[in-house]
């Protein structure tokens, strides 16, 4: 059978899903410059599939150009490869567009390094594994770790293969769960790596005739899957986000960054808490958070202070970070960052201040349609991204609210343990 090797060009989209184009490995060079087409309609395709509603029409063309830093190639024993580049939106002229995830980070990020400062990030991601026999007791055991076969190992080759710097693979708390983690990159390489990530569990997963299941409650009243962002702030090549004299280890420079996401925390979920099923995972003793707080070392927080450790290669300034746990795979990890960095932004420059350890905090959203009438009542986040693109995300996500509206709890997480 005659072959020939293809590779695929994509953008991680609105539903946290990534599409594209494949084209022969050999028009590489010429990809990498004049990109492949795409219509403004295929960023309102919603998770489920189709187009629920489009201001675009059928009219406007785009272009994926993919981002030569953003590749991966990994062959596996099959005869098989994940080969794919994440790339922007552009328009045919090469301009960024408005709706562009991607570009919602990258001006984020420059907003950030106007005060003088960058950021560091990493996604941690918890799914469930349908290659393993679920088993009572077996949360974080060993004998967990040991049923799951080859898929640990075969995952971590293959985040290796792509330059991810994988850190740790775990069998977590609930049926089934595993938890991978990779190391921390600054903001962009961190928000496509965590895309990498995802795909690449999908891909050692499907080789070995199984699933991941990334959705943020795979089935109703069980236990959720969360994707932890960890963050740190740095001056060019110094950590400047701890302090452990001041409240909560957090210093006086980074301090009104957080305190910005602790205000705009309602408005970012409606980014990185996108789905319905989102705030099945976001209730009361799911080891999840519930209220717009800050706290040192707790898993129920909204932002928790990750702890340092003694003895570690690295001294505690470099290690030192903020946990962002109001997230699931159900986000683009472009718009979720981004959101997050431009709060902070917001925070900086209004020179907010945290509140007091332990101090009465607002609840979270408690669905998703309280998290989008959020973000279009918050102000400064309407400066986040062009006024077309915000009605037309406040739109995709209504709709969806909407394709979902007769369904049951349970009928809702097995339609979104469907798709991620």
């Amino acid at each position: 059978m005659q072959r020939e090797d293809l590779v695929f060009a994509g953008f991680c989209d609105w539903a946290g899903l990534v599409r594209g184009k494949a084209f022969p490995v050999a028009d590489t060079n010429a990809r990498l410059k004049r990109g492949v087409g795409l219509t403004q309609s295929n960023i309102m395709m919603s998770c489920f599939g189709p187009i629920m509603t489009t201001p675009f029409g059928t009219t406007g063309d785009l272009v994926i150009r993919p981002d030569p830093a953003a590749h991966v190639a990994v062959p596996f024993d099959d005869g098989t490869a994940e080969r794919f580049y994440l790339g922007d939106l552009c328009t045919t002229d090469g301009i960024a567009w408005e709706c562009c995830p991607r570009d919602f980070l990258k001006r984020a990020i420059a907003a950030l390094r106007a005060l003088g400062l960058t950021l560091h990030a990493t996604f941690e991601q918890e799914f469930v594994y349908t290659g393993v026999e679920e088993r009572p007791g077996a949360t974080y055991a060993l004998d967990l770790f040991r049923r799951q076969g080859l898929f640990g190992e075969a995952l971590t080759g293959a985040l290796s293969a792509a330059g991810l710097g994988p850190d740790s693979f775990l069998p977590e708390y609930g049926p089934r769960q595993f938890e991978v983690t990779i190391a921390p990159e600054p903001a962009l390489r961190a928000a496509d790596r965590a895309v990498m990530a995802r795909e690449l569990v999908r891909g050692v997963a499907w080789r070995l005739g199984h699933r991941a299941i990334l959705a943020p409650m795979p089935a109703a009243g069980g236990i959720g899957n969360g994707t932890h962002i960890h963050m740190s702030l740095w001056e060019g090549e110094t950590p400047v986000t701890q302090d452990p004299a001041k409240p909560y280890g957090i210093s006086e420079r980074a301090a009104p960054f957080f305190a910005g996401v602790l205000e705009h925390m309602p408005a970012i979920a409606a980014y990185s808490a996108p789905s319905v099923a989102s705030y099945y995972r976001l209730t009361p003793n799911r080891w999840a958070p519930v209220n717009t707080n800050l706290a040192v070392q707790d898993r129920g927080a909204a932002l928790r202070v990750a702890p340092v450790f003694a003895n570690a290669q690295e001294p505690p300034s470099h290690q030192f970070n903020v946990e962002f746990r109001v997230a699931d795979a159900s986000c683009c990890p472009c718009l979720a960052l981004g959101a997050l960095i431009r709060a902070g932004v917001d925070g900086l420059a209004r020179g907010l201040a945290l509140p007091p350890p332990n101090a009465p905090a607002p609840l979270l959203p408690r669905n998703l349609k309280e998290a989008l009438a959020a973000l279009a009542a918050d102000k400064a986040a309407a400066e986040w991204w062009s006024s077309v693109a915000m009605r037309a995300y406040l739109a995709f996500k209504e709709a969806e609210i909407a394709s979902l509206s007769e369904l049951s709890e349970a009928e809702i997480c097995a339609r979104y343990a469907e798709v991620y």
